[in-house]
């Protein structure tokens, strides 16, 4: 049987113990030969083992750029028979203790070469070995022995030693058979061991749900592609970290049945999402619970299209009572604010009277605004759409606006930030105007002691993304979460239908709306309609920072009024 293992390695590994047992035997006999009377030619022993030193290095050297590794094998093994021999004459051949090196050339044999290579090194080895002892005691060559043992002793030792070579040679093979067949079971165990393992990494990156692993502990350590999507987070980031640091709430204890939940989680983006998550136990049979799993279902675009529903039930249910509601009352308000001109005319009304009838006249006035904005939500509204540049008409609404912060001196700095040239979309631009009015009506009413408001127009995958980002005091997430809805106006004398009507406007287009703020770092309104005919494609995140264009191509700033009125 061939051998199944790195031969080349083994070939390596070889000059290396080699180079170890040289140098152990030189000061071993460097010592010895110091500290006793010894007839050994040091100086044919010192030579024997330089010689070997440098055949070592060379076949170190030979090994790197000759791919032969059995024919190196073999060369290795005769050379060392053959420098053992050298080695076994200069230390004095029937008294010498290096016969030793003998078997370990044997088993060098049987690990390297086939097994017939192990009994034809061990008589090779015999043959040497014993002629060796015949022709230094017949005096054919110098004999370096201190004894002079019978011929018959010789004939033995050299029998004992033909015994053991072969010994050593049979079982050194039968070792080497059976660890080569050990070797292949190894190799094809290793194997399938290695497609098992890949093929259950491949499932668990594959799947579509998000997977974490935890230790006992609690802490990370493995996360899978989709887990890593959804956190919009590396490999390194997330492993080792408490897993129950990476969600706004707690998780689901898994050492429960079942144990399910759902969980918030805000992204490296600031953009909030919702995760269903499962656990349960990390087990491994007969040794039990080693951690924890976790899995991760995103509900964010669920829970979207949830409040979106809920919201659009309210504002139909809203819109309905509006208009009726609407109807009734602007009739007496009529007559009222009739009634209240003619005692206006009255020519001998006291001072106190006639302020309180322009109390009455106000509070009219401020009555059928309110239902005015009621009759516009509630009624079906007719849309005109064309092929329209949405920059021309936000250039317009940010224009009439700075004039008005300009004439009342508000200390609002407006800066533009435009990706693109133009910003062709399908809409009816008097609708999309009422939105940009409407979300910087309420960027200024939310910067009451001055600040900017940045406007940016972004092409994000197949739709235009206009952000209307204030400097102001922000708000709650409850807030947030219903800023949509009617009668939700967070400021004084609003009437909380200004954003319902934009949503109404919004979704007539099929677009998206929606806000992000937090209490005190302001609030971003992001307004996404479809493009047409769009340029080149910029590649951002879709729920990215206001501050979308910080390398936009074109930027416009400018600074309106001086400090805010008190």
């Amino acid at each position: 049987m061939q051998p199944m293992f790195d031969e080349r390695q083994w070939l390596a590994w070889l000059v290396k113990v080699r180079i170890i047992i040289l140098t152990f035997l030189l000061g071993i006999e460097l010592a010895i030969a110091r500290l006793t009377p010894n007839p050994l030619p040091l100086r044919l022993f010192i030579d024997v083992i330089l010689l070997w030193y440098t055949i070592s290095i060379f076949y170190l050297v030979l090994l790197s750029f000759w791919q032969e590794y059995r024919i190196q094998s073999l060369l290795q093994v005769l050379t060392d028979l053959g420098l053992v021999t050298l080695m076994v004459y200069a230390t004095g051949g029937v008294d010498s203790s290096l016969n030793f090196l003998y078997p370990l050339v044997i088993i060098v044999a049987s690990m390297l070469l086939p097994r017939r290579w192990a009994y034809l090194t061990a008589a090779s080895a015999f043959i040497l070995y014993g002629s060796v002892l015949e022709l230094t005691y017949f005096g054919i060559i110098p004999s370096y022995s201190t004894t002079h043992p019978h011929i018959r002793l010789l004939q033995a030792i050299i029998l004992i030693n033909l015994v053991a070579y072969f010994a050593v040679a049979y079982l050194t093979g039968l070792l080497a058979a059976k660890l080569r067949q050990v070797d292949v079971k190894l190799k094809y165990a290793r194997g399938a061991l290695k497609n098992l393992q890949a093929l259950h990494e491949n499932i668990i990156q594959s799947i579509s749900g998000g997977l974490i692993t935890t230790g006992l502990d609690g802490h990370i350590t493995l996360v899978n592609t989709a887990a890593k999507k959804l956190l919009a987070s590396s490999d390194r980031e997330l492993w080792g970290q408490p897993v129950e640091k990476l969600f706004l709430d707690p998780l689901p204890n898994p050492d429960f049945e079942s144990a399910h939940g759902e969980v918030r989680f805000i992204a490296p983006n600031g953009f909030r999402k919702s995760f269903r998550v499962t656990a349960a136990p990390l087990t491994i049979p007969d040794r039990g619970a080693i951690g924890h799993v976790y899995t991760l279902d995103d509900l964010t675009e669920i829970r979207r299209l949830e409040r979106d529903l809920r919201m659009q039930d309210r504002l139909a249910a809203v819109g309905r009572l509006a208009a009726a509601i609407a109807h009734e009352i602007r009739n007496p308000l009529t007559s009222i604010a009739g009634s209240v001109s003619m005692l206006s005319g009255i020519p001998d009304l006291s001072e106190e009277h006639r302020q309180l009838l322009q109390i009455v006249t106000r509070e009219s006035e401020r009555l059928n605004g309110i239902i005015t904005d009621f009759l516009a939500y509630s009624r079906g509204k007719q849309y005109q759409f064309s092929k329209v540049d949405l920059l021309p008409l936000l250039e317009d609404t940010l224009t009439l606006l700075e004039n008005r912060l300009v004439s009342q001196n508000a200390g609002i700095r407006i800066e533009r930030r435009f990706a693109a040239r133009e910003a062709l979309a399908l809409a009816d631009g008097d609708k999309i105007k009422q939105v940009f009015w409407n979300f910087c009506e309420n960027a200024v009413r939310a910067m009451r002691d001055g600040g900017t408001l940045t406007v940016s127009v972004d092409p994000i995958g197949e739709d235009w993304q206009i952000n209307f980002a204030d400097t102001g005091s922000g708000m709650s997430p409850q807030i947030v979460e219903k800023v949509f809805e009617p009668f939700q106006s967070n400021f004084e004398g609003g009437t909380g239908l200004g954003l319902a009507i934009v949503y109404q406007i919004v979704q007539a287009h099929e677009g998206k709306v929606w806000a992000r703020s937090k209490l005190g770092q302001g609030s971003v309104f992001v307004l996404r309609l479809r493009r047409i005919g769009a340029a080149e494609p910029v590649t951002m995140d879709p729920m990215d920072t206001p501050a979308l264009a910080a390398a936009a191509t074109a930027t416009k700033s400018t600074a309106v009024g001086g400090r805010a009125r008190g």
